[in-house]
Protein backbone atom coordinates (compact mmCIF):
# COMPACT_ATOMS: atom_id res chain seq x y z
CA UNK A 1 0.00 0.00 0.00
CA UNK A 2 1.23 3.49 -0.90
CA UNK A 3 2.53 5.35 2.14
CA UNK A 4 1.58 9.02 2.10
CA UNK A 5 4.21 11.35 3.50
CA UNK A 6 4.00 14.36 1.19
CA UNK A 7 0.78 15.96 -0.03
CA UNK A 8 0.29 18.14 -3.08
CA UNK A 9 -2.72 20.44 -3.47
CA UNK A 10 -3.75 22.10 -6.72
CA UNK A 11 -5.43 25.42 -6.04
CA UNK A 12 -5.17 27.70 -3.03
CA UNK A 13 -8.67 29.14 -3.11
CA UNK A 14 -11.35 28.51 -0.52
CA UNK A 15 -11.27 24.70 -0.79
CA UNK A 16 -7.64 24.21 -1.77
CA UNK A 17 -6.31 26.33 1.08
CA UNK A 18 -8.51 24.42 3.52
CA UNK A 19 -7.25 21.06 2.25
CA UNK A 20 -3.65 22.29 2.44
CA UNK A 21 -4.25 23.54 5.98
CA UNK A 22 -5.67 20.29 7.35
CA UNK A 23 -2.93 18.27 5.60
CA UNK A 24 -0.17 20.38 7.15
CA UNK A 25 -1.93 20.35 10.53
CA UNK A 26 -2.01 16.56 10.39
CA UNK A 27 1.77 16.51 10.07
CA UNK A 28 2.19 16.10 6.32
CA UNK A 29 4.72 18.07 4.31
CA UNK A 30 2.37 19.96 2.00
CA UNK A 31 2.92 21.76 -1.29
CA UNK A 32 0.09 23.94 -2.61
CA UNK A 33 0.21 25.27 -6.15
CA UNK A 34 -1.56 28.28 -7.67
CA UNK A 35 -1.33 29.73 -11.16
CA UNK A 36 -0.34 33.22 -9.94
CA UNK A 37 1.60 34.47 -6.93
CA UNK A 38 -1.14 36.90 -5.87
CA UNK A 39 -3.66 34.05 -5.52
CA UNK A 40 -1.10 31.97 -3.66
CA UNK A 41 -0.29 34.76 -1.22
CA UNK A 42 -3.98 35.35 -0.58
CA UNK A 43 -4.59 31.66 0.10
CA UNK A 44 -1.58 31.25 2.39
CA UNK A 45 -2.61 34.40 4.24
CA UNK A 46 -6.03 32.87 4.74
CA UNK A 47 -4.48 29.71 6.19
CA UNK A 48 -2.39 31.77 8.62
CA UNK A 49 -5.51 33.66 9.69
CA UNK A 50 -7.53 30.45 10.08
CA UNK A 51 -4.86 28.86 12.24
CA UNK A 52 -4.69 32.06 14.28
CA UNK A 53 -8.39 31.69 15.13
CA UNK A 54 -7.75 28.17 16.40
CA UNK A 55 -5.00 29.57 18.64
CA UNK A 56 -7.31 32.32 19.94
CA UNK A 57 -9.94 29.72 20.84
CA UNK A 58 -7.39 27.54 22.61
CA UNK A 59 -7.77 24.68 20.11
CA UNK A 60 -4.20 24.98 18.84
CA UNK A 61 -0.98 26.12 20.47
CA UNK A 62 1.15 28.86 18.99
CA UNK A 63 3.99 26.37 18.55
CA UNK A 64 1.72 23.99 16.60
CA UNK A 65 0.55 26.87 14.40
CA UNK A 66 4.15 27.75 13.58
CA UNK A 67 5.00 24.10 12.89
CA UNK A 68 2.00 23.79 10.56
CA UNK A 69 3.06 26.85 8.56
CA UNK A 70 6.61 25.49 8.28
CA UNK A 71 5.24 22.29 6.72
CA UNK A 72 3.45 24.36 4.06
CA UNK A 73 5.15 25.39 0.84
CA UNK A 74 3.51 27.56 -1.80
CA UNK A 75 4.47 27.41 -5.46
CA UNK A 76 3.35 28.44 -8.94
CA UNK A 77 5.16 25.51 -10.60
CA UNK A 78 3.71 22.04 -11.21
CA UNK A 79 7.27 20.70 -11.06
CA UNK A 80 7.28 21.22 -7.28
CA UNK A 81 4.63 18.49 -6.97
CA UNK A 82 6.88 15.86 -8.60
CA UNK A 83 7.70 13.91 -5.43
CA UNK A 84 4.28 14.10 -3.75
CA UNK A 85 2.63 10.83 -2.73
CA UNK A 86 -0.87 12.17 -3.37
CA UNK A 87 -2.02 15.22 -5.33
CA UNK A 88 -5.47 16.63 -4.54
CA UNK A 89 -6.96 18.92 -7.16
CA UNK A 90 -9.22 21.77 -6.05
CA UNK A 91 -9.29 24.13 -9.02
CA UNK A 92 -12.23 25.68 -10.87
CA UNK A 93 -15.12 23.33 -11.79
CA UNK A 94 -14.22 23.13 -15.45
CA UNK A 95 -13.80 19.60 -16.81
CA UNK A 96 -11.54 20.54 -19.71
CA UNK A 97 -9.21 22.63 -17.56
CA UNK A 98 -9.04 19.88 -14.94
CA UNK A 99 -8.22 17.25 -17.58
CA UNK A 100 -5.52 19.44 -19.13
CA UNK A 101 -3.98 19.95 -15.69
CA UNK A 102 -4.08 16.22 -14.89
CA UNK A 103 -2.49 15.37 -18.24
CA UNK A 104 0.38 17.76 -17.45
CA UNK A 105 0.72 16.45 -13.90
CA UNK A 106 0.80 12.85 -15.08
CA UNK A 107 4.09 13.52 -16.87
CA UNK A 108 5.63 15.20 -13.82
CA UNK A 109 4.50 13.41 -10.65
CA UNK A 110 6.14 10.09 -9.72
CA UNK A 111 4.38 7.05 -11.18
CA UNK A 112 3.33 5.49 -7.86
CA UNK A 113 1.57 8.65 -6.59
CA UNK A 114 -2.19 8.86 -6.22
CA UNK A 115 -4.35 11.52 -7.85
CA UNK A 116 -7.56 12.82 -6.27
CA UNK A 117 -10.16 15.43 -7.19
CA UNK A 118 -12.24 17.58 -4.86
CA UNK A 119 -14.89 18.09 -7.55
CA UNK A 120 -18.45 18.28 -6.24
CA UNK A 121 -20.24 17.39 -9.46
CA UNK A 122 -18.01 16.08 -12.27
CA UNK A 123 -17.49 12.35 -12.64
CA UNK A 124 -14.16 11.06 -11.39
CA UNK A 125 -13.97 8.51 -14.21
CA UNK A 126 -13.93 11.25 -16.87
CA UNK A 127 -11.13 13.12 -15.08
CA UNK A 128 -9.08 9.97 -14.51
CA UNK A 129 -9.04 9.15 -18.22
CA UNK A 130 -6.85 12.19 -18.84
CA UNK A 131 -4.05 10.28 -17.08
CA UNK A 132 -2.20 7.00 -17.48
CA UNK A 133 -3.06 6.08 -13.88
CA UNK A 134 -6.86 5.65 -13.62
CA UNK A 135 -6.34 2.81 -11.11
CA UNK A 136 -4.62 5.33 -8.83
CA UNK A 137 -7.36 7.94 -9.13
CA UNK A 138 -10.13 8.71 -6.58
CA UNK A 139 -12.47 11.47 -5.58
CA UNK A 140 -11.84 13.19 -2.23
CA UNK A 141 -14.73 15.59 -1.83
CA UNK A 142 -14.20 17.85 1.19
CA UNK A 143 -16.83 20.25 2.52
CA UNK A 144 -16.63 23.97 3.24
CA UNK A 145 -15.16 25.15 5.58
CA UNK A 146 -12.64 22.31 5.30
CA UNK A 147 -10.91 22.85 8.69
CA UNK A 148 -14.27 22.50 10.49
CA UNK A 149 -16.38 20.08 8.44
CA UNK A 150 -15.80 16.42 9.31
CA UNK A 151 -17.15 14.77 6.17
CA UNK A 152 -15.11 13.63 3.18
CA UNK A 153 -16.75 11.68 0.37
CA UNK A 154 -14.23 9.13 -0.95
CA UNK A 155 -15.29 8.27 -4.48
CA UNK A 156 -14.36 5.02 -6.20
CA UNK A 157 -14.63 4.59 -9.98
CA UNK A 158 -14.96 1.23 -11.76
CA UNK A 159 -11.21 1.46 -12.40
CA UNK A 160 -9.98 2.57 -8.94
CA UNK A 161 -7.91 -0.17 -7.33
CA UNK A 162 -8.75 -1.44 -3.85
CA UNK A 163 -5.31 -0.34 -2.65
CA UNK A 164 -5.86 3.21 -3.91
CA UNK A 165 -9.30 3.45 -2.34
CA UNK A 166 -8.15 2.07 1.01
CA UNK A 167 -5.14 4.39 1.07
CA UNK A 168 -7.27 7.45 0.28
CA UNK A 169 -9.92 6.44 2.85
CA UNK A 170 -7.30 5.99 5.58
CA UNK A 171 -5.59 9.23 4.57
CA UNK A 172 -8.86 11.13 5.10
CA UNK A 173 -9.05 9.67 8.61
CA UNK A 174 -5.54 10.89 9.42
CA UNK A 175 -6.76 14.43 8.62
CA UNK A 176 -9.29 14.10 11.43
CA UNK A 177 -12.14 13.54 8.98
CA UNK A 178 -14.98 11.02 9.01
CA UNK A 179 -15.02 9.61 5.45
CA UNK A 180 -17.84 7.83 3.62
CA UNK A 181 -17.60 5.61 0.55
CA UNK A 182 -19.37 6.72 -2.64
CA UNK A 183 -19.93 5.42 -6.13
CA UNK A 184 -18.89 7.66 -9.01
CA UNK A 185 -22.23 9.29 -9.86
CA UNK A 186 -22.61 13.02 -10.44
CA UNK A 187 -23.18 14.71 -7.08
CA UNK A 188 -22.05 11.63 -5.13
CA UNK A 189 -24.19 11.30 -1.94
CA UNK A 190 -24.58 14.78 -0.47
CA UNK A 191 -25.21 16.86 -3.59
CA UNK A 192 -27.40 14.18 -5.15
CA UNK A 193 -29.78 14.65 -2.21
CA UNK A 194 -29.07 18.31 -1.41
CA UNK A 195 -29.38 19.85 -4.89
CA UNK A 196 -32.98 18.71 -5.54
CA UNK A 197 -33.91 20.01 -2.05
CA UNK A 198 -32.55 23.52 -2.59
CA UNK A 199 -33.94 23.70 -6.13
CA UNK A 200 -37.37 22.68 -4.83
CA UNK A 201 -37.14 25.47 -2.26
CA UNK A 202 -36.70 27.96 -5.14
CA UNK A 203 -39.69 26.45 -6.94
CA UNK A 204 -41.75 26.66 -3.74
CA UNK A 205 -40.92 30.36 -3.53
CA UNK A 206 -41.74 30.86 -7.24
CA UNK A 207 -45.12 29.18 -6.66
CA UNK A 208 -45.94 31.38 -3.67
CA UNK A 209 -45.74 28.65 -1.02
CA UNK A 210 -43.95 31.04 1.35
CA UNK A 211 -41.57 33.97 1.53
CA UNK A 212 -37.78 33.52 1.40
CA UNK A 213 -37.46 34.21 5.13
CA UNK A 214 -40.38 31.94 6.08
CA UNK A 215 -39.11 29.02 3.99
CA UNK A 216 -35.67 29.44 5.56
CA UNK A 217 -37.11 29.63 9.08
CA UNK A 218 -39.44 26.67 8.50
CA UNK A 219 -36.60 24.39 7.41
CA UNK A 220 -34.35 25.55 10.25
CA UNK A 221 -36.90 25.10 13.00
CA UNK A 222 -38.86 22.24 11.47
CA UNK A 223 -35.94 20.07 10.40
CA UNK A 224 -33.18 21.31 12.70
CA UNK A 225 -31.02 22.49 9.80
CA UNK A 226 -28.28 25.01 10.72
CA UNK A 227 -29.46 27.30 7.91
CA UNK A 228 -32.38 27.48 5.51
CA UNK A 229 -32.09 26.68 1.78
CA UNK A 230 -31.83 30.30 0.58
CA UNK A 231 -29.18 31.21 3.15
CA UNK A 232 -27.32 28.06 2.11
CA UNK A 233 -27.61 28.94 -1.57
CA UNK A 234 -26.14 32.38 -0.94
CA UNK A 235 -23.33 30.81 1.11
CA UNK A 236 -22.43 28.22 -1.54
CA UNK A 237 -22.86 30.68 -4.42
CA UNK A 238 -25.72 30.83 -6.91
CA UNK A 239 -23.31 30.65 -9.84
CA UNK A 240 -21.68 27.55 -8.38
CA UNK A 241 -25.08 25.96 -7.77
CA UNK A 242 -26.24 26.81 -11.29
CA UNK A 243 -23.15 25.18 -12.75
CA UNK A 244 -23.69 22.05 -10.65
CA UNK A 245 -27.31 21.78 -11.81
CA UNK A 246 -26.20 21.84 -15.43
CA UNK A 247 -23.71 19.03 -14.85
CA UNK A 248 -26.18 16.92 -12.87
CA UNK A 249 -29.08 17.48 -15.25
CA UNK A 250 -26.83 16.50 -18.14
CA UNK A 251 -26.15 13.15 -16.44
CA UNK A 252 -29.56 12.31 -14.97
CA UNK A 253 -31.95 14.10 -17.38
CA UNK A 254 -34.48 14.55 -14.56
CA UNK A 255 -36.46 17.72 -13.79
CA UNK A 256 -35.45 17.66 -10.12
CA UNK A 257 -31.87 18.51 -11.17
CA UNK A 258 -32.87 21.30 -13.60
CA UNK A 259 -32.28 24.93 -12.57
CA UNK A 260 -35.47 26.95 -11.90
CA UNK A 261 -35.88 30.09 -13.99
CA UNK A 262 -35.29 32.37 -10.98
CA UNK A 263 -31.89 30.83 -10.24
CA UNK A 264 -30.78 31.36 -13.84
CA UNK A 265 -32.00 34.99 -13.83
CA UNK A 266 -30.22 35.83 -10.58
CA UNK A 267 -26.96 34.43 -11.96
CA UNK A 268 -27.39 36.40 -15.20
CA UNK A 269 -27.95 39.51 -13.07
CA UNK A 270 -24.68 38.93 -11.22
CA UNK A 271 -26.39 38.11 -7.91
CA UNK A 272 -24.17 35.21 -6.86
CA UNK A 273 -24.83 35.36 -3.11
CA UNK A 274 -22.55 36.49 -0.31
CA UNK A 275 -19.46 36.73 -2.50
CA UNK A 276 -21.08 39.34 -4.77
CA UNK A 277 -22.97 41.14 -1.98
CA UNK A 278 -26.42 39.93 -3.04
CA UNK A 279 -28.27 36.76 -3.94
CA UNK A 280 -31.60 35.76 -2.45
CA UNK A 281 -30.59 38.18 0.30
CA UNK A 282 -28.94 41.60 0.03
CA UNK A 283 -25.86 41.87 2.26
CA UNK A 284 -25.10 45.56 1.80
CA UNK A 285 -26.59 46.64 5.14
CA UNK A 286 -26.05 45.62 8.75
CA UNK A 287 -28.40 42.64 8.37
CA UNK A 288 -29.27 40.54 5.30
CA UNK A 289 -32.53 41.60 3.64
CA UNK A 290 -34.52 39.07 1.57
CA UNK A 291 -35.03 40.10 -2.05
CA UNK A 292 -38.84 39.77 -1.75
CA UNK A 293 -38.92 42.34 1.07
CA UNK A 294 -37.33 45.17 -0.90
Amino acid sequence: MTQIKKVGVLGCGLMGSGIAQVSAQAGYETVVREVERKFLDKGLGGIDKSLGKFVEKGKLSGADKDATMRRLKGTTSLQDLADCDIVIEAIIENAELKKETYADLDKIVKKEALFASNTSSLTITELSMATARPKQFVGLHFFNPVPLMKLVEVVRTILTSNETFDTAFDFAKTLGKDPVSCRDNSGFIVNRLLVPYILDAIRAFEEGVGSIEDIDKAMQLGCGYPMGPFTLLDFVGLDTTYYITRVMYDEYQEKRFAAPALLRKLVLAGRFGRKSGAGFYDYSGEKPVAMDRK
